[in-house]
């Protein structure tokens, strides 16, 4: 659920689960099953976040260097990559290129 709020707060739409994903928290005993019936809450995908930035930046059709994000949000140079690498590679499931440009050190783009 946390992949697909942080997905949502960037501007994506999330994967359908499968059938086994919307099965597995379905074995609930108890009040806690009355609970299940309710409406999931909604969220409100934050504005102005360093992820949010970082993924406008990576969209743009020159893409973005590191150096770049690392001014734009005031991160630091390992925090931008280990971002790009978990945050957007393996929880958002975006296609991250990235080439040496020259002049421009190592340029990272989406899709």
């Amino acid at each position: 659920m946390a992949q697909a709020s942080s997905a949502r707060a960037v501007g994506i739409e999330p994967e359908p689960a499968t059938e086994d994903q919307s099965n597995a928290g379905s074995a609930k005993v108890g009040s806690a099953a009355e609970d299940s019936d309710k409406a999931p809450r909604t969220r409100r995908p934050r504005k102005g976040t360093k992820q949010q930035m970082l993924v406008a930046m990576l969209r743009r059709h020159e893409g973005a260097t590191v150096p770049e994000v690392v001014a734009a949000t005031g991160g630091l140079p390992h925090t931008v990559r280990g971002a790009i690498a978990g945050a957007l590679k393996k929880k958002l499931r975006l296609q991250i290129s990235s080439e040496k440009v020259e002049g421009r050190k190592r340029v990272y783009r989406i899709g």
